[in-house]
């Protein structure tokens, strides 16, 4: 299939590149000149593992292009998948459409002036699929549709077919998925977008064929679930903290019940990136809108917004409440490990409010040192190595769970740091560890260990 993705951010890439290895035919289409001039050179604007190679491999295969060219993008698609972002707006807190809605306007008046068949065989009468693969709200589609229509009278179909990534391990969800949800306007359409999504379920996983306002919906929910329970389980590390119980031994009571199962129930600082909060407040004002007030949801939000508050009072607390002249190493800043993305990452909330308490960060992270300096400036000190971020620290913060930072040397942390104090937020250490190294150890749920006398 001939296939255009609007967009080369995260999704649109990722997509793209995956549909141009089982043999279609994608072009990748942005308005970032200098975005598709690097994607030319064969350099990929984020960080996926593996997907550098995959790029540069269907590439040179001829199978896949970038392009500014709007109007050729368009004219030689069978299918346009809309993949461009919809940001949180600051101000009302909604999903914000007008680039999705902005390209359908061009994919109108693209359908209007191409000429000739769209597609291949008994279909070609059908016209052009436009997909709308961006987190929308339910309804988005219809107004995509008669943006669309209102540029062209010929015909066009419209399909819904929300991404379920992870940062990460992006080319593996997208190549074995648990599941492909699409939501078309006809069988016809839900029909041919079937036959693109067949040659990635081979296992066995379902392809959900529905109407579109119900496809648009499994995105939120699915999101809204799984934040959800981070949410929960970092109440209940909370409680566990006030009352003295364990988290890790809570969890596992709790999570051998298989009506509950074990994923997403990890606590921690609390969900971040660029899917999660958005996705949230995006269900939020729906619900307002529609006079349903998502209560379960805004209590999910405020939750995690708490959640790294009550990590900083943590610090402030060890310290007496004055961090004046304390400098803090962090270990991580990436909101997940895999990923160079810091948007809504826990460790900028805490950089940001002990920077604001008069205290100093020197910040390590493998992939996402670049991202966090430009957001940070000279605000935080960037370390090259994990290690020689210690050097003379009063404490360590760590804030992203990456491999480097399960077994590190403990005894030579303790000789590079003024104090041997860890504030952990993602639960990496055992407490037996800490006592043994003499760690004053702080975590997410756990009693503290309190280690020699560190107290500032």
């Amino acid at each position: 299939m001939r296939i255009t993705m609007v967009g080369t951010g995260y999704v649109g890439l990722v997509t793209g590149t995956c549909f141009a290895n089982t043999g279609n035919d994608v072009v990748c289409l942005d308005v970032d000149e200098e975005k598709i001039a690097k994607l030319r050179q064969g350099v990929s604007p984020i960080y996926e593992p593996g997907l550098d190679e995959m790029i540069a491999r269907n590439a040179k295969a001829g199978r896949l292009s970038f392009t500014t060219d709007k109007q050729q993008a368009y004219a030689s698609a069978e299918a346009i998948f809309i993949c461009v972002g919809t940001p949180t707006d600051k101000q009302t807190g909604e999903a914000d459409l007008k680039y999705v809605f902005k390209v359908a306007e061009e994919i109108g008046q693209a359908i209007e002036t191409t000429e000739g068949p769209t597609g291949s065989g008994p279909d070609e009468k059908r016209g052009k699929i436009v997909i709308v693969k961006s987190t929308v709200p339910v309804g988005t589609n219809i107004r995509v549709k008669n943006i669309v229509a209102d540029q062209t009278a010929k015909p066009f179909h419209m399909g819904s077919n929300p991404e379920f990534l992870k940062e990460g391990s992006a080319i593996r969800d997208f190549m074995y998925p648990d599941r492909v949800v699409i939501g078309a306007d006809d069988k016809g359409t839900g029909d041919r977008l079937r036959d693109l999504y067949e040659p990635y379920v081979r296992q066995g996983n379902p392809i959900f064929i529905m109407d579109i306002p119900s496809a648009e919906m499994v995105k939120y929910a699915s999101n809204c679930m799984l934040a959800t329970k981070i949410s929960f389980i970092n109440e209940m590390a909370n409680l566990c903290e006030h009352y003295g119980a364990d988290i890790d031994e809570v969890r596992r009571g709790m999570c051998s019940d298989q009506r509950i199962g074990n994923q997403f129930l990890y606590p921690g600082l609390g969900y971040g990136g660029s899917c999660f909060p958005k996705d949230v407040q995006a269900c939020i004002m729906m619900g307002q809108a529609s006079r349903h007030p998502a209560h379960v949801l805004a209590a999910v939000h405020e939750v995690n917004q708490q959640q790294r508050a009550r990590f900083v009072e943590k610090i402030v607390d060890h310290y007496g409440g004055d961090l004046s002249g304390k400098t803090f190493a962090m270990w991580g800043i990436a909101f997940k490990p895999g990923t160079d993305d810091i948007r809504e990452a826990p460790a900028l909330s805490l950089m940001d409010k002990l920077t604001e308490l008069g205290a100093k960060i020197v910040a390590y992270d493998a992939v996402a040192a670049d991202n966090c300096k430009r957001v940070m400036g000279e605000r935080v000190a960037l370390a090259d190595d994990a290690m020689g971020a210690l050097d003379g620290v009063d404490a360590l913060i760590i804030c992203t769970n990456w491999d480097e930072f399960l077994h590190p040397d403990f005894d030579e942390m303790a000789q590079r740091m003024a104090e041997p104090v860890i504030f952990d937020g993602r639960n990496l250490y055992s407490l037996k560890a800490m006592t043994e190294h003499g760690f004053a150890y702080h975590s997410v749920g756990r009693p503290s260990v309190n280690g020699a006398d560190t107290q500032g």
